[in-house]
Order: C-alpha cells, then sequence, then structure tokens
C-alpha cells in the first residue's frame, strides 16, 4: 500500500523522508536567500582574509588588453612564495632569540631542531613550485614579460632578509650589476635590507651556543689532545703505506697519493693550530670560530651519545638548509634559461648567468658543517670517553631526586 502510494505521488522523493516536502514546510520565494546554519563566532573566510589574499592578483596584462593566460599563474606562484618567505622569518627568528639565551635548556633545544626541521620541509615545497612554474612555457612567458620590466625577483625583499637571517655575509654577495645589492630597492626597503644586516644571525647564535659545548674539556678528559694524536697516528700509518706499496706501482700514481695525504695533513694542521685556523677564517674560507669548530668536530664524532642526540640533528638541519637554498639557487637558474636563454633579466642584470653565479660555496652560510666531514674518524679510533664523561652525555635515575622523576645531570648549553 505505501509503495502504491509513493508511485501515485506527483513528484519522486527520498523513501526515508530526506529531500521531500514536508507538511507545513514554507516554499522559498524567488530571489529569496536561504536562511544558514552557521553557529556564531569565527568565520573561515574573515580569519584567512580571503577576501584581501584572492583580491591580490591583478594581472597588467588584463590592464593593457593584452591575451596572457599564464601570468595568473606566474602571479600566484610568486605570491605563494612570499607568503613562505614569512613563514620561515617567523621560524627562524623564534629560533634565534631561544638560541640568543645566555643558556638553553634541553627542551628548548629539542623545539630548535623541531622548528629548524619545519623550515626544510617548506624549502622542499619553493623548490617543487618550480615544477609548477615551469609548466608555463617560454613563448607563454613571452606574452607578458616586456610588461614586468624593470620588476625582478631579484627584489624580494623577504627574500634577502632569510639570507641575512640565516648568517650571509654581504662582502660575498657577487655585486648586481656592478653596484650593492640594496641599490635596487625602493628607499624603505633598501633601509630595511641594511638593517637586517645588524640584526643577530642564526650564524651568529649558533657560534656562541657551540662555543659553550661542555664536553670538549671537562675534568681530566681533554678531547682535542687525544683526537690529535688518533690524527697524528693515521697520517704516519697512511703515509708509511703509500711508500711501502710505491715499488709496485707507477711513479705518477705515487706522486698523486702524496699529494693527496699531503693536503690531508695541511687540512688537519690547520685545525690544531688556531692561528692558522684563524688566518683561513679572515680568508673567508671558514665561518665559525675555532673554539666553535671544535665542538661542530665533538658533536658530530659522539653523536651516538644520548644527550648529543639534539645537538647534531640541529648541526643536520643547518646542513640541509644551507643545501636545500643551494638545490633552490640551481633549480631556479635552470629555469630561468630555459625561460629565456642568455637574455638579460628584467630588473636588468646578465639573468641565467648572475643566478648561476650564486650557486656556490661563497652563498652558504653554514660550509663548516660541510667540511667537517674531511676530520671525521672511524668509531673504532675514537678516543675512549672516560666513565664520568659517559654519564655525562648519557641519561640516568638521579637519587636526589623523587623516585618517580628521571634527571639528566647534563649542563646546558
Amino acid at each position: 500500500v505505501v509503495f502504491e502510494s509513493q508511485r501515485s505521488s506527483s513528484t519522486m522523493s527520498c523513501p526515508f523522508g530526506y529531500g521531500s516536502k514536508q507538511e507545513g514546510a514554507v516554499e522559498k520565494k524567488e530571489g529569496e536567500e536561504e536562511e544558514n546554519l552557521l553557529i556564531a563566532g569565527t568565520y573561515y573566510g574573515e580569519y584567512l582574509q580571503l577576501d584581501k589574499i584572492l583580491t591580490a592578483q591583478k594581472p597588467l596584462s588584463e590592464e593593457k588588453g593584452v591575451d596572457a593566460h599564464d601570468e595568473m599563474l606566474f602571479i600566484v606562484t610568486h605570491q605563494a612564495y612570499e607568503l613562505w618567505f614569512k613563514q620561515i622569518l617567523y621560524e627562524i627568528d623564534s629560533i634565534i632569540d631561544i638560541m640568543a639565551q645566555p643558556n638553553v635548556p634541553e627542551r628548548d633545544t629539542a623545539t630548535v631542531a623541531h622548528r629548524l626541521q619545519r623550515v626544510t620541509e617548506i624549502q622542499k615545497i619553493l623548490i617543487d613550485q618550480i615544477r609548477v612554474l615551469e609548466t608555463m612555457l617560454p613563448l607563454d612567458f613571452l606574452d607578458f614579460r616586456k610588461i614586468l620590466t624593470p620588476a625582478s625577483g631579484f627584489q624580494s625583499v623577504q627574500f634577502r632578509v632569510f639570507e641575512n637571517r640565516l648568517g650571509m655575509d654581504p662582502n660575498r654577495r657577487i655585486n648586481y650589476m656592478n653596484d650593492s645589492y640594496t641599490r635596487f630597492f625602493r628607499n624603505a626597503d633598501q633601509k630595511e635590507l641594511i638593517a637586517s644586516h645588524s640584526h643577530l644571525s642564526l650564524l651568529q647564535v649558533l657560534e656562541t651556543w657551540l662555543e659553550r659545548t661542555p664536553f670538549v674539556q671537562i675534568a681530566n678528559f681533554d678531547f682535542w689532545a687525544l683526537f690529535q694524536n688518533v690524527v697524528t697516528n693515521n697520517l704516519a700509518e697512511e703515509k708509511a703505506l703509500i711508500e711501502s706499496l710505491a715499488p709496485l706501482q707507477d711513479p705518477d700514481f705515487v706522486n698523486q697519493q702524496l699529494k693527496g695525504w699531503e693536503k690531508t695533513k695541511n687540512t688537519f694542521d690547520e685545525i690544531f693550530d688556531e692561528e692558522k685556523y684563524n688566518e683561513s677564517k679572515a680568508r673567508g674560507d671558514r665561518r665559525l670560530s675555532w673554539k666553535a669548530m671544535k665542538a661542530v668536530l665533538f658533536i658530530n664524532l659522539y653523536r651516538d651519545e644520548p644527550v648529543l642526540h639534539l645537538p647534531f640533528n640541529i648541526l643536520r638541519y643547518l646542513t640541509d638548509i644551507d643545501e636545500l637554498l643551494t638545490t633552490w639557487r640551481y633549480r631556479h637558474a635552470m629555469m630561468v634559461q630555459r625561460m629565456i636563454g642568455m637574455k638579460v633579466g628584467t630588473g636588468g642584470s646578465s639573468g641565467y648567468h648572475y643566478l648561476k653565479a650564486t650557486v656556490s660555496d661563497r652563498y652558504k652560510v653554514f660550509v663548516d658543517l660541510f667540511t667537517v666531514s674531511a676530520l671525521l674518524v672511524p668509531r673504532s679510533q675514537l678516543p675512549v670517553l672516560p666513565l664520568e664523561v659517559q654519564a655525562l652525555l648519557g641519561f640516568s635515575y638521579s637519587k636526589a631526586t623523587e623516585p618517580s622523576s628521571s634527571s639528566s645531570s647534563v649542563p646546558s648549553q
């Protein structure tokens, strides 16, 4: 009977009553707005201020009556870059504030490592965005490229502040059209960039944090002297091996091996001699102080010790930041070459040639964290840590504390 009554109905409806006209329901008149079911409070669009963000794309090609479909992609991609740069600076400034403390508690060290990792994940997105932009082909870019002159991605203030906040040395920058890079920004932006040169950098707080590492020389344990003995013995054994095999090998090959050995020896001589190290730093070959560099080496060699896990990860994430930034520079240069070949950039630079020149060690901030690998020795040859130092580098229960709580007797950096 129910089915028969449904068949005779003039309109089809859900058998459970959803979507069907209910008795007493008021029909909406044409043009009348439906009543919303919102709960009072924060609203998504207002919270994100989407009315501002989604109306901030103003293609110049439209104003000039030029058909350039891909200019919208160009604008959105670069605006996305600037938003991510803002987040990166937000994270880096918070990290600098934490590491600038006279002593950084273990809990804060974990926060630093976490936020550095977040920066690296954002950088990976920045690199991937180039793939999206490359869906715009050279001919598509030419539809509106001329309209952009003299604007240039070089003028991204946030990107330049990002470099400076990491610790980029202004004197190591390649001159932009034979002049200081700050000269190509408007006055307000120029002042901000010049001010960023004197702002405390991540490199500076890293250096002072490393210099406070307490384990390099503690009690009767002198890591530096013991490590130097290991290296001296290794070098002597390596040279003896080369010389013992010399009669069986080509003289030119032996000479190459001896030159390589000599280069390695000179590297260690420079590390072990503070005066020579400082000369290398003055040349710009190194960025960290001698004391900080010893701590970097210690942390890398004894990274398996529990207390050194976080410091090692911090150094690793900083290395990643530099590597990812270099990767981005390279991918950006390759994209520009694909787009405009060897043409001059819209801002007047040499374009691809200028960008490619920035893919070098002179633009690396944490270069010492890369070169430390040349100083490592096998775990089997590491100086043995005294038991009291092992206790400091481990985590143990203290009888002086409450029975249910654990503590580490490690001094904060």
